[in-house]
């Protein structure tokens, strides 16, 4: 009854179909009654940075440097180290002016934009409540104040936002469908499948929903999910509220434990024994402030919104006296309820609802489920779905080949602009990438091609570029993707081809062909080819990068990552790969969590805080990273978690020759 205010609405979509929501709540409310809520963007040390920079005339490139050495954990200021890295004097009068500057403009209104999806919707006229205006994006409105202020102000929000795994999932039952002849949804997956859940208690789960991130991958093979409950736990236990609460030791030690073994008071146990005695989920907090403390359901909703005003530190102090207090007079020992709130100070900083957990934890099984029995269209939805995850697509690649799937290169006579299914008598379907993994290739373009190729097969590419009306450049980046083998040869042949037709003939030339003597070209090398395949599609079906140095970093003593995995813990190792990951968890009290890739699999990097800050340059600019350290091990078999923990950090990234890959970089 103390709420007395509207529920939180929050509701997922297929990202894909996002706008088409968005249009139909304008269309069913009418623009007059509905607007996006805005968002105050603030200028954040990068922005002020560049912006500053730009203001006082200094060199854009340089700007550029200086703004990408600072990472979002150097705090709200300006590092003089950074400054000095790249070639400025911190105490000359423009650079001391460029940080004074960028600090007092740090934390200030940028600009007004607008949220994802949350819409405010009125019973009468929304202008007369709040400011409205027309959106950048066309047939969109927008109200003129930040999201946060709606709580204040009373007004109701509905979330309408969209999931990345939504669209995988509806993609991946279609492609499911399609081999299997039948119609195929959510009610056809099975439950309780013993393969899908040994697969996910080995932490296979590259794509995965939820259960992909590193720290999950470590906590699966402790936790060994066996059921959907399970699945509910592991959601919501790899949070920085129940790793801040320390709670994840407790509930992993407890969960051998029978039942009558664990430590929980008795009037505790309605509350906490279906997580064994250990508070993961926001609803427990609130039952056990009630069983414990005697607080009512409007004091309980109070602890709530504190909970979740994380933002805000501090929040969770005024409940301290009240609830340890009220413990402590019903007979609990001070230890005891002491712990339990810390334990709801995690909360403070990210807790989870059950309820979000169980819902999430249907697609985690429905995800891992097509994962396991039909990888094939799982690799070709992730694909279609992008971007989205924990993964790009040359690592989604390589674990769906690692599974046996095989994947076929960009043609322009058998591609379509999605990656597809290729029939096949196996159980397991070929992949065949699409158009759209060329980069720099628009869309009408291909569709042109894809409605000329329906008429009859491309002979040549002067016909492909005659009958699809492509441009010089659109030939150009089909060739460099060699997206044109099966008509020309390999890659050097097509780009001297395409070099000889001439797309901007008249009319009246159109049916006519040139014609000249044919001439053969080498074929480009192995190194060659798989620099240019991750320059045009992002990916190689060739060769790793890591495959074609093997010689060189073997003479600097670098093991392969399937090799580092039969070594004993605490003995000196040396790994070299990719930089696919970088991680900096607030809760990690500033390690770097790093992994790498190569050939044969990948590789878990601890960076401790002393040797990230000394090593800062190769740590945060490599493309290539070679470690020294000492390899850790804890546990055997399949519950075994390994990392390499680092010592002296190697950039090696110039033995790439220019390859470019881009890691993803989380806090």
């Amino acid at each position: 009854a103390e709420r007395n205010e509207p529920p939180d609405i929050d509701i997922d979509f297929e990202h894909q179909r996002r706008e088409e929501v968005i249009q139909y709540i304008y269309r069913k409310y009418g623009r007059h009654r509905a607007a996006l809520t805005g968002v105050v963007i603030s200028w954040r040390p990068r922005s002020a940075l560049r912006d500053v920079g730009r203001a006082l005339g200094i060199d854009l490139d340089r700007i550029d440097a200086v703004s990408k050495s600072t990472q979002w954990f150097d705090g709200r200021k300006v590092s003089p180290e950074r400054l000095s890295e790249n070639g400025f004097d911190p105490e000359a009068p423009l650079c001391r002016l460029w940080v004074e500057l960028t600090q007092t403009l740090i934390g200030f209104p940028r600009h007004l934009s607008q949220h994802p999806g949350g819409f405010v919707i009125a019973r009468d006229d929304l202008a007369r409540l709040v400011p409205v205006e027309n959106a950048a994006m066309k047939d969109r409105s927008v109200i003129q104040w930040d999201k946060d202020d709606l709580d204040v102000l009373g007004l109701i929000k509905v979330d309408i936002l969209a999931l990345g795994m939504l669209s995988a999932l509806q993609r991946s039952m279609r492609f499911v469908g399609a081999k299997l002849q039948t119609d195929f949804g959510l009610p056809s997956i099975p439950d309780g499948d013993t393969p899908t859940f040994d697969m996910v208690c080995a932490a296979d789960t590259v794509g995965v929903f939820q259960i992909e991130s590193r720290a999950q991958m470590s906590m699966l093979p402790r936790l060994q999910p066996r059921t959907y409950y399970d699945l509910v736990v592991e959601v919501a236990i790899v949070r920085p509220g129940p790793i801040q609460g320390g709670m994840v030791h407790p509930f992993l030690r407890n969960r051998s434990l029978p039942d009558e073994q664990i430590d929980c008071p008795e009037e505790l146990k309605p509350a906490l024994m279906r997580t064994k005695g250990v508070p993961i989920f926001q609803e427990q907090v609130m039952q056990i402030a009630m069983l414990a403390a005697d607080f009512t359901a409007g004091e309980a909703d109070a602890l709530r919104r504190a909970m979740a005003a994380w933002k805000r530190k501090g929040g969770l102090g005024p409940f301290h006296e009240r609830l340890v207090g009220r413990m402590v007079e019903k007979g609990y020992e001070r230890d005891y309820a002491e712990r339990i709130f810390k334990q709801i100070e995690g909360f403070g900083e990210y807790g989870f609802p059950e309820s979000h957990a169980a819902s999430f934890a249907l697609l985690v099984y429905a995800s891992a489920w097509i994962k396991c029995h039909h990888p094939d269209a799982f690799l070709a939805a992730l694909l279609n779905s992008q971007p989205m995850g924990f993964y790009a697509p040359a690592q989604l690649v390589r674990d769906a080949r690692a599974h046996g799937v095989e994947v076929l290169p960009v043609d322009v006579m058998l591609s379509q602009w999605d990656s597809s299914l290729e029939e096949s008598t196996a159980s397991r379907w070929p992949v065949r990438l699409g158009l759209n993994r060329v980069g720099g290739l628009q869309q009408d373009a291909v569709e042109r091609l894809l409605a000329a190729r329906a008429e009859a097969p491309f002979a040549s590419p002067e016909d492909l570029a005659r009958r699809a009306a492509l441009d010089a450049g659109q030939l150009a980046l089909l060739a460099q993707a060699n997206a044109l083998l099966s008509i020309t040869g390999h890659r050097h042949q097509a780009a001297w081809q395409v070099a000889g037709v001439d797309t901007r003939a008249t009319p009246m030339l159109q049916g006519t062909r040139t014609h000249e003597s044919p001439v053969t070209l080498a074929a480009p090398a192995a190194a060659e080819t798989m620099l240019a395949d991750y320059r045009a599609t992002g990916l190689s079906l060739t060769h790793h990068p890591l495959a074609l140095l093997r010689d060189r970093l073997a003479a600097l003593g670098v093991m392969p990552a399937h090799a580092l995995r039969a070594l004993r813990s605490g003995q000196l190792a040396r790994a070299s790969g990719l930089v696919t990951h970088r991680q900096r968890p607030e809760t990690a009290k500033g390690v770097v969590f790093v992994t790498l890739e190569d050939e044969t699999g990948t590789v878990n990097i601890i960076v401790w805080p002393d040797v990230a800050e000394a090593q800062r340059k190769p740590l945060l600019g490599s493309t290539l990273l070679t470690v020294y350290g000492a390899w850790q091990r804890e546990g055997e078999g399949d519950r075994a978690v390994m990392h390499l923990i680092a010592r002296r950090l190697v950039d090696h990234s110039s033995l790439l020759q220019g390859l470019v890959t881009h890691s993803r970089d989380f806090r």
